[in-house]
């Protein structure tokens, strides 16, 4: 079957509904009245946590901001505005991002603000410190504060992990990816050495209980096991180390980075005690807008779809990018949300029920180029629902 010419596409904002990629030229959220926010009343707040307290509508509802939207604090803004004038809240308003401040701040992010998840010493933090090495990092309490902290211009950009080469994928981010309208412009990744801390003059031997979070008592599950220890989980991996800094417990120790040591006043016990040597967390950098794609490195595009029934239909929509010499570099599925369950009636003694997934997947191409255009094209013969994350320069080099 010929295909069809189609126009160079970028990755733009897109709608909840099966999509297209047509330039948007629609208003982004970034520009009306509403964002003429009091930024220095915004950097009083020392932690994304109290974004948890600000309800928003369900983000599965949510439709594109416009000036007089309904949200904690809008009233307020507005009276400001009225009340010193406009012209004089210039200086004060957010400015939006553009190709050529993402170019020149790359290289130290000295003009950056990031959020991440977790306490300072945090392994989001290290990330977030080693694409912007003079960043100012924001901690939040939770992943989705940190998408929060974006949308409300309280941070340029997030960090957040997506995948670990011992842990696997992290599912919540994958489900917040879909819900939120931020976009990969970046990603990272991080080798993880971890460490065992305890209170000062604590041996090993001493330690009865260790705290951490899941993924980093799993990953070094061995040294655990020899030292005899009980498992507690914690929120993150600094966290942990905060509270054994905090209760003064010797008996107590916890998994965490060296940086989180030297924050909390605590011992490194041992290091790199992680089963695998070879440790890498992927993180991937968040922002309001896009970025433009190119073809002067290797890009990859992250996209998320679903599919009509149909015998075949998956190997159909993972032959688009074949054809075209993609290679694929992840594949996750997660059941649907809102239609978990599909129920088909394939006999006379009752139904049978299957999950309905939504499949997210990275490819190597760039949307600059027109095999990756045309792949996409390829696959909305399929594709019930399509939407691309974003475009961005890979990483290479760990």
């Amino acid at each position: 079957m010929a295909l069809k010419a189609v126009p160079i596409w970028v990755c733009a904002s897109y709608s909840n509904s099966q999509v297209g990629f047509a330039d948007s030229g629609s208003n982004r959220s970034g520009s009306g009245p509403k964002l003429r926010l009091d930024l220095e009343r915004i950097r009083k707040w020392e932690c994304c946590g109290v974004l948890a307290q600000r309800e928003m509508t369900p983000v599965e509802d949510e439709k594109p901001l416009t000036p007089g939207f309904d949200s904690p604090g809008a009233n307020d803004e507005t009276q400001i505005t009225e009340s010193r004038g406009f012209h004089k809240d210039l200086n004060s308003l957010p400015r939006p991002l553009t190709a050529t401040d993402l170019s020149s701040s790359a290289s130290d992010g000295s003009k950056v603000r990031v959020a991440y998840q977790g306490l300072p010493g945090a392994y989001s933090e290290a990330a977030a410190l080693k694409v912007y090495p003079k960043c100012e990092t924001v901690p939040c309490d939770q992943f989705e504060a940190a998408f929060k902290a974006v949308e409300l211009w309280l941070v340029d950009k997030a960090v957040l992990p997506i995948e670990n080469s011992v842990g696997g994928s992290i599912h919540r981010n994958y489900d917040l990816l879909l819900r939120h309208r931020l976009h990969i412009v970046g990603e990272v990744q991080l080798v993880v050495n971890h460490c065992l801390l305890g209170l000062h003059g604590v041996r090993q031997e001493e330690l009865k209980r260790v705290l951490s979070h899941p993924q980093a008592l799993s990953q070094c599950e061995m040294t655990l096991n020899k030292l005899g220890v009980v498992k507690v989980n914690a929120d993150d991996t600094a966290g942990a180390a905060q509270i054994v800094a905090a209760n003064g417990q010797r008996d107590t120790g916890a998994i965490a980075s060296a940086q989180a040591a030297v924050i909390y006043g605590l011992d490194i016990l041992a290091e790199r005690i992680q089963d695998d040597s070879d440790n890498i967390t992927r993180f991937l950098i968040l922002a309001r807008e896009p970025i433009i794609p190119g073809t002067d490195r290797p890009h990859k595009t992250s996209i998320v779809f679903t599919l009509e029934e149909g015998p075949g239909v998956l190997f159909k929509a993972l032959s688009v990018f074949s054809l075209r010499d993609i290679n694929l570099s992840k594949i996750e599925s997660r059941p649907q949300r809102k239609r978990p369950l599909r129920v088909v009636d394939d006999s006379n003694k009752g139904s049978a029920k299957y999950f309905d997934y939504l499949f997210y997947i990275d490819f190597e191409a760039s949307m600059a180029e027109p095999r990756a255009q045309y792949a996409l094209a390829h696959l909305q013969e399929f594709a019930k629902f399509l939407r691309v994350l974003g475009c961005y320069p890979m990483d290479t080099a760990p």
